[in-house]
C-alpha cells in the first residue's frame, strides 16, 4: 500500500518536472535564436575611404529605421580593399570608389550578382593657406611645392585627379610636386597638417566642418572630370540578403538628402 501511494506521489513530480524542463529547453531554445538572428543582422563593409563621413550618416539613418541591424565598417582605398577581400577578409558589402575594382571581385567569383552605383562623388582642390578659387592654374605658383593626390593605382580620386592633371596639360610641368597618398583621406589628411601646400581630395571632405572652418576648396568642372561613379558589390557568403537591403537603402530616396549634403550626386539624379 504503501509503495502504491509512494509511486502516485511521484508520478505528478515527474510530470510536472519534465514540464519544467521542456519550457526550460524552449525558452534556451529560444534565446540561442534571437543570438543567431541578431549576428546574422550584423553586416561587415568595405567602404572606399572618400565616404568616412556620409557612410557614417547613413548607417545611424539606417540603424534609426532598423534597430536590430548592426554594421560594422572598414574605410581604405578601393585597391587595397579588394585585394583584402582577394585574400580571404571577410567583408559581406564593398562599396568601392569606382565602377572598376568591384568588377575584379565579380571575376574571381567573390561576389554574387551584378555592381550597382549607389552614388556619384566629385574632386575638390583644397588649401589651408592659398587661394584656391583660381583654380588648377594654381599649381603652377612658385608658393605650390607640394600637391597631395592619392595614389592613382589604387584610389580611383586619385585617378581622377591624375586625369583631371593630364587633361589640362599640367601634369608634366607639376609632377615633382606630387606627394602621393594612400587613399583621399590621408591626402586630405597631408594638406590639412600642412606637409602638403594643396591636395586634391574628395568634395565629401571637403565639406567636413573642420576642413570648412581650416581652409577653402575649390569644386572641379565637369568640362575638368567628371562626376566619379561609384559602385557596390554583395560579397558571396551567409549575409548576403542583409548585405543587399543595405545596399538597396543606400540607393533609394531615403538617402538621397544625406548624400546631397555631402555634395554627392545620387542615383535617382541620373
Amino acid at each position: 500500500m504503501k509503495s502504491i501511494l509512494t509511486i502516485k506521489f511521484l508520478i505528478p513530480l515527474f510530470v510536472l518536472l519534465l514540464i519544467t524542463g521542456c519550457k526550460k529547453s524552449e525558452q534556451e531554445l529560444s534565446a540561442a535564436t534571437s543570438q543567431k538572428d541578431t549576428k546574422e543582422s550584423s553586416i561587415s563593409i568595405a567602404a572606399a575611404a572618400n565616404l568616412r563621413d556620409v557612410l557614417e550618416d547613413l548607417k545611424q539613418k539606417y540603424i534609426s529605421e532598423y534597430p536590430e541591424k548592426k554594421i560594422e565598417i572598414t574605410f581604405g582605398s578601393s585597391g587595397m580593399l579588394v585585394q583584402q577581400m582577394l585574400n580571404g577578409a571577410p567583408f559581406d558589402l564593398f562599396l568601392s570608389a569606382d565602377t572598376e575594382f568591384p568588377e575584379k571581385l565579380k571575376e574571381s567569383g567573390k561576389s554574387v550578382g551584378k555592381a550597382e552605383i549607389y552614388t556619384y562623388g566629385k574632386l575638390a582642390l583644397w588649401s589651408s593657406k592659398l587661394d584656391v578659387s583660381k583654380g588648377l592654374t594654381l599649381l603652377l605658383d612658385p608658393e605650390v611645392k607640394k600637391i597631395a593626390i592619392a595614389n592613382p593605382k589604387l584610389a580611383p580620386y586619385g585617378k581622377s585627379a591624375a586625369e583631371a592633371l593630364e587633361k589640362s596639360e599640367l601634369y608634366a610641368k607639376v609632377e615633382k610636386k606630387i606627394v602621393w597618398a594612400e587613399n583621399i583621406n590621408q591626402a586630405a589628411q597631408f594638406v590639412s597638417s600642412g606637409n602638403a601646400d594643396v591636395g586634391f581630395i574628395a568634395l565629401s571632405n571637403a565639406l567636413n566642418k573642420e576642413m570648412k572652418k581650416r581652409g577653402q576648396y575649390y569644386e572641379l568642372t565637369s568640362q575638368e572630370s567628371l562626376p566619379i561613379a561609384q559602385s557596390g558589390i554583395i560579397i558571396r557568403g551567409k549575409n548576403e540578403t542583409e548585405a543587399k537591403e543595405f545596399l538597396e537603402f543606400i540607393r533609394s530616396k531615403k538617402a538621397d538628402d544625406i548624400w546631397k549634403s555631402y555634395g554627392y550626386q545620387t542615383v535617382t539624379e541620373h
